[in-house]
């Protein structure tokens, strides 16, 4: 296997975000309008309010993750919050999505963040299985309101 590069995106690099994006909502079987996708890129590549890192072999685009600093009010860093984390199929199993959290959780530190945290399906058994080994299950329930 070739050296796994991890870096932020790249304005230039949005044919290679978009299917990663795309397969990441596909996994959880969910589609969100174009625009939708549009805003969403345009906030990457902004990056102040969602910043993304994408893994690299060579030339081929591997694995997405996408995070956001808020505020927190129990400390005075803020709270990163891993929205989006996916790997192509063909390269799960080579350790792409723990190096991808790790790179968050480094950035996170960097910039003074108290908590890096997620969220996953139940189903994901497999996603499941790697989050136990590089965190801590948090011993919260999460509701929703759809508005």
């Amino acid at each position: 296997m070739s050296d796994i590069v991890i870096r932020p995106v790249a304005a230039t690099e949005r044919a290679q975000w978009e299917p990663l994006w795309l397969g990441y909502l596909a996994f959880y079987e969910k589609s969100v309008p174009a625009v939708v996708t549009d805003f969403t890129w345009a906030r990457v590549v902004e990056g102040r309010e969602i910043e993304a890192l994408i893994a690299w072999e060579g030339q081929r685009a591997l694995g997405l993750v996408q995070y956001l600093l808020h505020p927190s009010t129990w400390n005075m860093g803020g709270n990163v919050y891993l929205q989006d984390l996916f790997v192509v199929p063909e390269a799960r199993g080579k350790r792409i999505g723990r190096r991808l959290i790790a790179a968050v959780a480094e950035a996170s530190k960097a910039k003074g963040a108290g908590v890096l945290y997620w969220q996953t399906e139940e189903f994901n058994g497999t996603a499941r299985r790697l989050y136990e080994r590089v965190a801590k299950r948090a011993p919260f329930v999460r509701y929703n309101i759809e508005l």
